[in-house]
């Protein structure tokens, strides 16, 4: 089975290394959407795979810390991307969440990026 729960934060980046006259070199912001997906087995006992008050609390420190942030200066963020995102949330996730199978990261409503673990 696989469960997933959602979270939003508020940010603002710049993409510096594009070149000149791309509209993501300059300061934007993005409302982001954070959807956490875990695979195991539901606990007959509980009915669920995880408590989904257990996923908040395993990334809201995360989410915390991104939230009306400028991504630039996130310490360890490197690419502030969608792709780059993803990977600063899963790396600090992980640990926390053995179950973790997938992490979406959507930048605006029609883009964004999706990591499984694939490069760990």
């Amino acid at each position: 089975m696989e469960i997933f729960k959602e979270f939003k934060f508020e940010a603002a980046h710049r993409l510096s290394s594009l070149p000149e006259g791309h509209q993501c070199k300059r300061l934007h912001g993005h409302s982001y959407k954070v959807r956490v997906f875990l695979r195991g087995k539901v606990d007959p006992a509980v009915g669920w795979v995880v408590d989904f008050g257990a996923i908040k609390t395993a990334i809201q420190p995360l989410i915390d810390q991104l939230d009306h942030s400028f991504l630039n200066e996130v310490e360890g963020m490197g690419s502030s991307t969608s792709e780059g995102i993803c990977l600063w949330i899963w790396r600090r996730l992980k640990p926390r969440l053995p179950g973790l199978s997938r992490l979406e990261v959507w930048e605006t409503a029609t883009a964004g990026a999706i990591y499984s673990g694939e490069d760990e």
